[in-house]
């Protein structure tokens, strides 16, 4: 089974990485760049939705890296993931035409992983709870509570903008 617990160990390390690296670049790189376009897609108030991003992407990532309560952190990537496809991302498939494909890859991955388990090379391993939030309920966890944080999420900040009529 070290196959398996090294393989899980791959996975979440490199996806929850680079999702952390998603979020520390908005906070690096211009957050108030980031609350106007915020502001500008419908996401209202930009700061405070730019911020939140900022903080899913980063310490969710972070949390699926190291592996601990994998299941949540996973909600966490899965309801950011989803509010980025619906909002900015659905009408194309590849990333190079702005498509949702990095956000399903990066949403699956934390499904897969909250399902699955975090392998016992993780946090969650260490303290014991390995096996208690995997399977069904980590997907539960996950998955369907990931999507019910975003469509809450959607509900309570998403405005379209208004399109001027042709």
């Amino acid at each position: 089974m070290y196959e398996v617990d090294l393989g899980m160990a791959i996975l979440r390390v490199v996806a929850g990485i680079t999702l952390a690296l998603h979020g520390i670049n908005k906070f690096r790189g211009n957050l108030g760049g980031v609350a106007g376009w915020f502001d500008s897609i419908g996401m209202r108030p930009g700061r405070f939705n730019a911020t939140m991003a900022a903080s899913s992407e980063t310490f969710g990532g972070l949390l699926l890296a190291i592996g601990f309560l994998t299941p949540f952190a996973a909600l966490a990537v899965v309801g950011t993931m989803t509010v980025a496809g619906w909002i900015e991302h659905r009408h194309h498939f590849f990333i190079l035409d702005n498509g949702y494909e990095y956000v399903m890859i990066m949403a699956t991955i934390a499904v897969t992983v909250a399902t699955v388990g975090p392998g016992k090379w993780s946090l969650d391993g260490a303290i014991g709870i390995y096996d208690d939030l995997n399977g069904w309920l980590g997907l539960l966890i996950a998955g369907v509570g990931g999507l019910a944080a975003a469509a809450g999420h959607l509900a309570l900040f998403y405005r379209p903008p208004q399109t001027a009529a042709a």
